[in-house]
């Protein structure tokens, strides 16, 4: 009896872990958002949760339950795409796993153990920060910083720098930060940050996208209006509702880009476009011009534009 919840424990998961994805319905002609997620905690290994020892666990219970995983750093290594998540346990206790998949859409497996950490590295680093009074609130503070470390164990960033500022009736009226490592691109740091704002619902976090130039990093040089992607459907249920986050993306060597992004901190996703798109979308989407007023007016730019082409194209 006891060997055969396991068994079908062991079933279940393997149903989930060998499950293909899917395209998603949705289109913005920036990129493909697939409709399962690519780790959940129902992914995490069975001997992680459970004593599967009869002796000790007679009754097949989860021992160390396992709440979310969400939140990853992201790498292509060795033909491989590896994810760093995090794992979040019942007892609100966080560590870190790396999980890999073939192909970085689907059938992600978690490696033996979870990852322990050293405690020193050498070097300078650079640091985006997201500089504010207190967790939630920015206060007199906002946007996100450009900042140099010598030491990691020891991080102190003596000037720090602001690039993308958090904006009054925007995306990122409360707050904003930085989210993957910016992307080396030609024509500049690619960056894809996060921007939250107040509602009657609670905060709303977005993922939204800016460049900065090459060699003065903290010098954004393009910043298209609005978000790059919101929490749609069942995305916007979980632990922090009506949330997407971003720690990571993968950039391939042919200029695909796998950018991975947790909903509701509860579950991680994965959207796929590539460098030629988000940089056609980061420099020729129009600017936030911040007014109402004029955000009409811009819209209305683009409807006469169109309406003439369409009138050309009929002409024809």
């Amino acid at each position: 009896m006891y060997h055969a919840k396991y068994l079908r424990q062991k079933e279940k998961q393997e149903e989930l872990l060998s499950r293909k994805n899917e395209k998603s319905s949705f289109y913005n002609g920036i990129y493909l958002r697939w409709k399962n997620p690519v780790l959940t905690r129902d992914h995490v290994p069975l001997h992680w949760r459970y004593d599967l020892n009869p002796e000790t666990n007679p009754f097949f219970m989860e021992r160390l339950g396992v709440n979310a995983v969400f939140n990853a750093g992201a790498i292509y290594l060795d033909g491989k795409y590896c994810l760093v998540v995090r794992v979040e346990g019942n007892d609100r206790k966080s560590f870190f796993a790396v999980a890999e998949s073939e192909n970085g859409i689907d059938n992600f497996r978690f490696r033996e153990k979870p990852i322990v950490l050293p405690k020193f590295v050498d070097g300078k680093y650079v640091f985006y920060t997201r500089p504010m009074d207190g967790f939630i609130e920015t206060g007199s503070g906002g946007g996100i910083g450009f900042g140099l470390a010598d030491d990691i164990t020891n991080a102190v960033i003596e000037e720090e720098r602001m690039t993308s500022l958090r904006k009054y009736h925007t995306i990122t009226e409360s707050k904003n930060g930085a989210g993957a490592v910016p992307i080396e691109t030609e024509k500049g740091w690619l960056h894809l940050a996060h921007g939250v704002r107040n509602t009657a619902a609670g905060l709303r976090y977005v993922l939204y996208v800016f460049v900065t130039d090459l060699y003065e990093p903290w010098k954004v040089i393009a910043e298209p209006s609005g978000y790059l992607l919101a929490p749609q459907g069942k995305e916007r249920v979980g632990d922090v509702s009506n949330v997407v986050f971003t720690n990571g993306a993968i950039v391939r060597q042919d200029g695909a880009v796998y950018i991975y992004y947790a909903s509701s901190d509860t579950r991680l996703h994965v959207a796929t476009t590539d460098i030629k798109r988000l940089l056609d979308y980061a420099f020729h989407t129009p600017g936030d011009p911040l007014r109402s007023a004029d955000c009409v007016k811009q819209r209305c730019e683009l409807i006469d534009k169109n309406i003439e082409f369409m009138r050309e194209v009929q002409s024809c």
